[in-house]
């Protein structure tokens, strides 16, 4: 079989092209060959996946190979598929992503789950002012508004880059009423006087050492700016927990995504803070502890 430098030397349809693909993919240890193999020729056809299964004896023009080999080399090069596409599917909502944000995750979907159930809490409250830290792509807080939109929600990033990605997203989604503002984490928003009912972040919380180690698509292509966690992976997550009591109201919540092995390591700088009265780790659907819901001392 023929490689992807000859690929549009010989007749082609989109079944064989696929079949040769995800083969090829196989070859190179690339991660679920055949659902990329799809992903990216329904993008360079600019086709809805389930049309490929209607068109599988469709010739494949000359142009189309050309294109389709582009994305080919760009995967084998570890690109990560959301890049190439532009796109990313969360909370059954489409995104648009560069590689100036963090591509959303599953399990931050959890953040959004949490974050809905404490809102819910409050049902009979008047609207609430939620905040959330290092929007990225601004997925988080559109989900959330898509759900809720009664409520006054606020989404800042360090980076101006990953906001206008976030209000693109904002956009696309018609939820025009988020207040997308550059900041570093609560030091700008301290000083405004500004109190949340809720404030939430899937802050940086990879230890910078290990970063180099990760998987191609991320190390090479993600922001580290967005990964970047400091030595021990808890710096971003211990200023936010030091911080968020001053932009809390009294009975707020603080929820923070964490990563893996680090429940008793929060448990300990909460404890030490000495600001909350109630701690909670919730697990993702792989059992893994990923949230830390904090709440405000009442008294």
């Amino acid at each position: 079989m023929k490689t992807p430098q000859t690929i549009s030397d010989r007749s082609w349809t989109i079944l064989n092209l696929l079949k040769w693909t995800t083969t090829y993919f196989k070859t190179h240890a690339i991660d679920n060959p055949r659902s990329t193999a799809e992903v990216l020729l329904s993008h360079a056809l600019r086709l809805q996946r389930i049309d490929l299964y209607l068109q599988f004896d469709r010739p494949m023009h000359a142009d189309e190979l050309k294109i389709f080999k582009a994305l080919i080399k760009r995967r084998l090069a570890r690109e990560p598929v959301a890049y190439i596409t532009g796109t990313r599917e969360f909370w059954s909502l489409d995104f648009q992503v560069t590689r100036d944000v963090l591509i959303p995750r599953p399990e931050t979907e959890c953040l959004v789950e949490t974050s809905l159930e404490i809102m819910s809490d409050q049902a009979d409250a008047c609207a609430l002012n939620i905040l959330e830290l290092g929007t990225g792509s601004g997925a988080v807080t559109v989900a959330l508004a898509s759900q809720q939109s009664r409520h006054h929600y606020f989404a800042s990033d360090i980076s101006v880059k990953a906001l206008a990605v976030a209000r693109m997203n904002g956009i696309a989604h018609e939820q025009t009423a988020i207040h997308f503002f550059a900041a570093d984490w609560l030091s700008s928003v301290k000083k405004t006087g500004a109190r949340f009912n809720l404030i939430l972040s899937n802050p940086p919380y990879i230890p910078r050492p290990e970063i180099s180690g990760l998987q191609p698509e991320i190390h090479r292509y993600e922001p580290h700016q967005a990964l970047d966690g400091k030595t021990d992976g808890l710096g971003c997550l211990q200023e936010i927990i030091d911080t968020a009591p001053d932009c809390l109201v009294p009975g707020g919540f603080l929820l923070l995504e964490i990563g893996y092995g680090q429940k008793d390591q929060i448990a300990k700088i909460v404890g030490h803070k000495g600001c909350y009265d109630q701690i909670t780790f919730i697990k993702d659907y792989s059992g893994i502890h990923r949230n830390d819901r904090l709440r405000k001392a009442v008294g």
